[in-house]
């Protein structure tokens, strides 16, 4: 193919309607929020950091007809990112509400809408070719995602990377389902605890080779632990990758940087292990931003490496 291999997203492109709050309320109560704002989020935000790492990025998710789908094609486009599938002619995207509180830790409620309305039509207009890294999340195995998308995956060439970032919602999956979708996997990324839900290792630095033995032969696993950094698992090796811990304003997006930075530098060509380090450091520029699509361009990354 020509040029480098593209980073493609499948999952829900969503907005997110972000609050900031001094505490979740009790059940029943209320909270005052210090402020509220309106991003394009989900997919977007690995999407924008693989973009702005000098990846060619395309979403393969649904978009719907309205505000929210208008706003999530607005950003898209302003990056550079093309969207293959059509709109969704009778139904807007969906929302994230997202609660943000002092320790910047957050708290999500998610509705569904047009980005659930995918078919292997409407995911095979992105026409992925060998070497093309395929996004994948586990939300995207709920229903009604899940038999379009474990279908589709059935059917991409061989040589196409399946990149699967679990996110809670796997470890609730029945077994089938998440059996089915680990050896559709070429990549496992994800934060410590969703590698320990699936393999009961509760330390990240073992966890990743305990995932591996879940996969295909030749899997790569990369399991992250915020500021502590992560582990990258390759032919049997383990290799622990340095974090850089900030005193973070917003942890929102912050996985999702890791994996587009991540996503990207392998699309460049780059060793795993590299990739790591440059997605380490993005996580560590992101979290200090507000906002969950406010992942670091390379030029940034590479200023805040050269400082370390």
């Amino acid at each position: 193919m020509a040029g480098n291999p593209r980073v493609i997203h499948t999952a829900q492109a969503l907005v997110d309607e972000v609050v900031e709050i001094a505490g979740l309320p009790r059940r029943g109560q209320n909270a005052m929020a210090r402020s509220y704002t309106r991003y394009a989020g989900g997919a977007v935000n690995i999407l924008l950091a693989a973009a702005r790492s000098g990846a060619e990025c395309l979403h393969a998710g649904a978009h719907g007809t309205g505000p929210n789908g208008d706003l999530v094609r607005k950003v898209l486009l302003a990056e550079g990112i093309r969207l293959s599938s059509p709109i969704v002619p009778d139904a807007d995207t969906g929302i994230c509400f997202v609660m943000i509180e002092p320790s910047a830790e957050r708290t999500f409620v998610t509705t569904m809408g047009a980005e659930r309305r995918i078919t292997v039509e409407s995911l095979q207009t992105c026409a992925p070719a060998p070497g093309d890294l395929v996004c994948v999340s586990g939300y995207s195995l709920l229903d009604p995602t899940r038999k379009p998308l474990q279908q589709w995956l059935d059917t991409v060439p061989e040589g196409v990377v399946v990149v699967l970032d679990p996110g809670v919602a796997f470890a609730d999956l029945p077994e089938d389902v998440r059996v089915r979708a680990l050896g559709q996997t070429t990549v496992w990324t994800s934060n410590a605890e969703e590698a320990e839900a699936l393999t009961g290792v509760a330390d990240f630095r073992e966890s990743a080779v305990a995932v591996a033995d879940h996969l295909p032969d030749g899997a790569t696993v990369i399991v992250r632990d915020g500021p502590k950094g992560c582990v990258v698992s390759e032919g049997g090796q383990s290799t622990y990758v340095e974090g850089f811990p900030q005193i973070p304003l917003d942890t929102n997006g912050a996985g999702d940087t890791h994996t587009g930075v991540l996503c990207a530098c392998r699309a460049a060509g780059g060793a795993w292990i590299e990739a790591a380090r440059r997605a380490n450091a993005a996580g560590a520029i992101k979290v200090t931003r507000r906002g969950p699509a406010t992942a670091p361009a390379a030029r940034e990354i590479d200023a805040f490496l050269a400082s370390e």
